[in-house]
């Protein structure tokens, strides 16, 4: 299996893990082209630095020509815009729903949408909680937001770029101390930050410094599979994404790792040859007085909100009622989360829940180049054996989109030039 690994001893924020993709080989012009259809006033510039002697590939997101952005707080409200006149008096910010809509329409693969507005939901509820207010009321800093969509969108872009089956990453060093934001003081790590951190394993160093922002846990949970020590791996890449501070005896860099996975001995849980066994939550509610209008809703914000699968069956409740049985499977730390969206966006009383034992084939990713572009094919094996092939159909789709072919087509092809490799 094809692995991406984040050491995370100096933290991570957004620009870190933009600055690590481009350095371990996700081409800058991506992002660049990336940045510019998304038409928010900015652009990123790329520069090489040491952060106490190691060399990194820094990432910076200019928004209207500024270089410098403050450190993230998005959160704010009227009171506090006409309060702080000077920091606002440029920036009219944003509301999610019009940041998910920027996201929405950004001219790139349905699957790094679904990834990108994950994560920001997953920052917007964070914030709505520590500010006791509703998702729908929070309102982005204009700057921040700004720099907060680029790092994200471009993050989602370029998690895919990398072609891995899983993301893993190390415990995450958030810092200690104390931070200035536009509200006063906060304890690192800020509430929000931690509050998105819940059932992330984490730590504070030697460093009195915020290590860990907003869309760096944003980014960490909503991309990251599982946190531990690292596996068992052929490494055949590595970048490093540097960090704006330059702290004196530490490195204040993000390392990102690309290889196979090899024998693991205790660390079966990525075996090359065996089935991942993984524990998956299960959420269910019965619905029979909800417009269908409002399942679709409810269905596209528990995928943007992280869950793993969403599906429907048709029942017959009490009385002879049709109605329809919403099921959720999502990773443990998601479950409080998701469950909120039920009570909040529908009818239901109740919400069920349980513990499974979820079993993944081992997946990898080979590509096929067709006479339209090239194909990725997600292969399934056990036992060191394959037993499936599937065109990815987020490239597919892009393929026959742009070329005005039938989709069945271009999948056909990609099938056929994968299965003549492989018999060869």
């Amino acid at each position: 299996m094809r692995i991406a690994y984040l050491d995370c001893f100096s933290g991570i924020s957004g620009d870190m893990f933009l600055g690590a993709l481009v350095d371990v080989g996700v081409p800058f012009e991506l992002f660049k082209k990336t940045v510019a259809a998304l038409n928010v006033g900015a652009t990123l510039e790329r520069s090489r630095v040491t952060r106490n002697g190691i060399a990194a590939t820094k990432i910076d997101v200019l928004v209207n020509g500024v270089k410098d952005m403050p450190r993230e707080e998005f959160w704010s409200d009227d009171k506090d815009r006409h309060r702080d006149a000077t920091m606002h008096q440029h920036s009219h910010g944003k509301h999610l729903s019009s940041v998910l809509k920027i996201i929405d329409a950004a001219p790139i693969a349905e699957s790094a949408k679904k990834k990108a507005a994950a994560i920001f939901t997953a920052v917007g509820e964070a914030e709505a909680k520590i500010h006791n207010t509703s998702i729908e009321k929070i309102h982005f800093h204009e700057v921040g937001a700004v720099d907060a969509i680029v790092d994200i969108v471009c993050a989602s872009v370029g998690s895919e770029e990398l072609h891995v089956d899983e993301i893993i990453a190390s415990p995450l060093n958030v810092g200690s101390g104390t931070v200035k934001c536009a509200h006063g003081f906060l304890p690192v790590p800020a509430p929000a930050t931690l509050e998105l951190l819940q059932g992330v394993p984490i730590y504070s160093g030697e460093v009195e410094k915020e290590l860990v922002t907003p869309t760096g846990a944003a980014i960490s949970r909503t991309l990251v599979s599982h946190f531990g020590p690292r596996p068992a791996m052929s490494v055949d890449r590595i970048g490093y994404g540097a960090g704006t501070r330059d702290f004196p005896a530490h490195s204040n860099v993000l390392r990102l790792t690309l290889g196979e996975t090899t024998k693991l001995g205790n660390v079966a849980k990525i075996s090359s040859s065996e089935p991942t066994t993984e524990e998956a939550t299960i959420l269910e509610a019965n619905l029979d007085d909800l417009n269908p209008q409002v399942i679709g809703y409810v269905t596209e914000r528990l995928f943007a909100s992280g869950a793993l699968d969403v599906f429907t069956t048709a029942v017959q409740m009490k009385k002879g009622r049709p109605g329809t049985l919403l099921t959720i499977l999502a990773a443990p730390s998601d479950e409080h989360r998701l469950r909120d969206i039920l009570f909040s966006e529908t009818s239901t009383l109740g919400v069920r829940s349980r513990r499974e034992q979820r079993h993944i084939l081992a997946r990898r990713h080979e590509t096929v180049c067709t006479r339209w572009g090239d194909v990725r094919i997600k292969i399934g094996s056990r036992d060191n054996a394959d037993t499936s092939a599937t065109p990815e159909y987020e490239d597919c789709r892009r393929i026959a989109l742009e070329h005005s072919v039938a989709l069945r087509d271009v999948m056909q092809e990609a099938l056929r030039l994968y299965l003549d490799k492989k018999n060869g």
